[in-house]
């Protein structure tokens, strides 16, 4: 019986945990590129066996040298290619044929450079893709794997320390990730893995984390973007992270080239920024960096060893001001900073001077330098309060008291269970080691601690939150849709059919038929152009509303249809879309589109027509629940609108969310031919919501 052939993540796996290496174009000279490789491998002690291969030694390093890859002894687990551009697709082509199916490719000169390096890049991928050979790069400074001694790079991060340690770090930039790593070192923070990207021809940013946080020596992951081409598989990295119980933490550069339709829909113009990446990388519980500091920020709170299992933030100073500007920062960020309960105010006025203050935060004033148990019983009664998940403590300067001040946090540690950072601003550096000795994380700054703390809290929110919904597919069960621009009866009934409130529609092709509409419906009409050419009816006067009476249904029926045609002369009109009028005393517009990178989107903002101007909007991946769609809604700027001011009525934010949800299920099972779909406004009065106009287009996905 045959042995199958590898998987992917088996050859991924391969790539990042080899038994062997071979590294071609291998130099003896230590100080090159192709020499630093076999320089690390050897100075770190890696006890896998090492492959040189160059027809210009018999041996480097005390190891036999290889005239060429046919040569080899054996077929490696990886392959370090370190030779010029023009000969690296004829190598990946030998690595092949000698059985060696990973690579990793230092060489430049390929799609970066564009014109003929993007043709040699093609070819390249050909060639591997033929030899069964997985690729890493090319255009990249490789990667470290820690725990095994693992030096496939010519970083400069490997001349230093680089003891292992609970982080997986995957860069797509080799300078920037490297000035991370080196960041992270000075830190005391250990990278598991440190992989580079360059111009992932092959092998992608996902793919390499996915193997990596499987390892069980890994605690989080952390990642830096400059760009998103699989939107579907960073989704899918996220969620095996969350399964995991390892936070991913992400920073990313740049705009995302989206490639929406601007003018179609309200969706397609504003979903063509940042925010659509942020919105849905928040869904799937991907904690988003500002930048390299702050994502080192997050990762010394999450790398040490005590998770938060609330959200109460409780602080503990020395000083009124910072107390102050501590809690300021968690109230921008959303952590809550709860009031004490009696008892836990009763304990901290006992061991506090009168002076003192016994709120939260906690001010213990200076005092606690003659007795510093003033210090280490207040954090511990703190923390012992029920509604406290996470501490902050807030010191400064202090140098002469550092050894008592490391006994006291090693007392609080050693007495409660539950995790706090230290804010230690101008502490020595022997505070600093002594206190990530001791496995807590410490900040210079204030802020900068609330944002540690804000990364614990949302850990526990992602892993106290429910699994997302499977998602849906339009064969599952036949759903198709009409391509083009979906007639309005057909797409108020397709929506009908998903479970969204649409309001009544008819189709009046003369006067008559909208007086007849009129009076089956009862009551005030809007009249609306029907033209697939059209879609933005009130820009060219094709909306009129809150018509009743036959002599105004007759003189509006002529109006839409003189209006449509002086501005779109030639437009194929259907005629006039006769509409029962809806009433709400709030507009909300709501949508979906098909998002090149993550697939289809659905939206929810606030200002109905104005939308475009306010831009108060938030998005997710379809599909989704309930519960995900009210998380939408909370993000809104204007979300306390939603609660009802000025008088006017609360909404029900419930039945949104659930038509939110429906909308979602629904495009996630039409994905394959939906495009794009606005409804605007959707009313929302004291009857519940009515979704009074929509625009549908659909074309079948290549």
């Amino acid at each position: 019986m045959s042995t199958p052939p590898p998987s992917r993540a088996e050859l991924i796996g391969r790539l990042l945990k080899p038994r062997s290496i071979a590294v071609i174009g291998a130099s003896a000279d230590f100080a090159k590129i192709n020499g630093r490789p076999l320089k690390h491998l050897i100075d770190k002690g890696y006890a896998g066996t090492i492959l040189p291969v160059n027809p210009k030694y018999q041996e480097i390093g005390g190891r036999a040298c290889y005239p060429s890859i046919a040569a080899l002894p054996e077929a490696a687990d990886l392959a370090v290619v370190a030779v010029p551009a023009q000969e690296v697709t004829a190598s990946i082509a030998a690595l092949g044929a000698r059985g060696i199916r990973a690579a990793v490719v230092f060489s430049s000169g390929f799609g970066e450079v564009g014109g003929d390096g993007k043709a040699m890049e093609a070819t390249l991928v050909e060639t591997a893709q033929a030899s069964g050979v997985i690729l890493c790069g090319p255009n990249c400074l490789g990667f470290v794997n820690a725990f095994d001694k693992v030096f496939a790079t010519f970083s400069q991060y490997a001349d230093g320390e680089t003891g292992a340690g609970p982080i997986a770090f995957v860069s797509q930039s080799g300078a920037f990730g490297t000035a991370i790593a080196s960041l992270a070192r000075q830190r005391a923070l250990g990278l598991g893995y440190f992989v580079t990207t360059g111009n992932e021809c092959d092998v992608s940013f996902a793919e390499l984390m996915e193997v990596a946080i499987e390892d069980p020596r890994i605690k989080v992951a952390a990642g830096y973007l400059e760009g998103v081409r699989d939107g579907e598989h960073l989704v899918a990295l996220a969620k095996r992270c969350r399964a995991l119980g390892k936070p991913l933490v992400l920073t990313k550069v740049g705009r995302m080239a989206a490639g929406a339709r601007a003018a179609a829909s309200h969706t397609g113009a504003l979903a063509v920024d940042d925010t659509v990446f942020d919105d849905v990388m928040r869904q799937h519980g991907v904690l988003r960096a500002r930048n390299e500091e702050h994502m080192l920020d997050m990762l010394e709170a999450l790398c040490q060893e005590r998770p938060a299992h609330g959200e109460g933030l409780g602080i503990v100073t020395m000083s009124g001001g910072a107390g102050v500007m501590v809690a300021d920062r968690a109230e921008e960020l959303g952590l809550p900073v709860p009031q004490l309960l009696p008892e836990t105010r009763a304990k901290l006025e006992a061991v506090m001077p009168a002076f003192g203050a016994a709120g939260n935060p906690v001010d213990v004033t200076g005092q606690f330098l003659a007795k510093p148990e003033i210090l280490r019983d207040s954090v511990i009664h703190l923390l012992d309060d029920p509604a406290i998940s996470v501490g902050i403590v807030w010191l400064q300067l202090m140098h002469a008291h550092t050894k008592t001040l490391l006994q006291v946090f090693a007392d609080v540690k050693a007495r409660s269970s539950k995790p706090f950072l230290v804010c230690w601003v101008g502490a020595s550096p022997e505070a600093v080691q002594g206190l990530r000795a001791l496995g807590l994380a410490v900040y210079p700054a204030s802020e900068r601690s609330v944002d540690g703390a804000r990364a614990l809290v949302t850990a526990h929110l992602v892993r106290t939150r429910g699994s997302p919904p499977p998602a849906a597919h339009a064969a599952a069960t036949g759903e198709r849709l009409p391509p083009g621009v979906v007639p309005t009866l057909d797409a108020v009934s397709i929506l009908e059919r998903a479970g969204l409130p649409m309001a009544p529609v008819r189709l009046a092709r003369t006067a008559d038929e909208a007086v007849e509409a009129w009076k089956a419906f009862g009551a005030a009409v809007a009249l609306k152009i029907e033209a697939p050419d059209i879609l933005h009816k009130s820009d060219v006067g094709g909306v009129l509303l809150n018509l009743d009476g036959e002599a105004a249904i007759r003189a509006g029926f002529e109006a839409v249809l003189a209006n449509a045609a002086k501005a779109h002369p030639g437009s194929d009109i259907a005629g006039v879309i006769v509409q029962r009028m809806s009433r709400g005393h709030l507009e909300l517009v709501v949508g979906a589109q098909r998002n090149p990178v993550f697939g289809m989107i659905v939206m929810v903002g606030l200002g109905g027509v104005l939308v475009e101007v306010l831009k108060d909007v938030a998005f997710r991946k379809a599909p989704f629940d309930a519960a995900e769609a009210l998380a939408m809604l909370g993000e809104l700027r204007g979300t306390k609108i939603l609660d009802g001011v000025r008088g006017k009525p609360a909404v029900d934010k419930a039945a949104v969310a659930r038509l939110l949800a429906a909308l979602s299920q629904w495009a996630a099972r039409v994905a394959d031919d939906l495009v794009e779909l606005d409804l605007n406004p959707i009313l929302i009065g004291p009857d519940g919501a009515s979704c009074v106009d929509v625009v549908m287009i659909s074309e079948p996905r290549a």
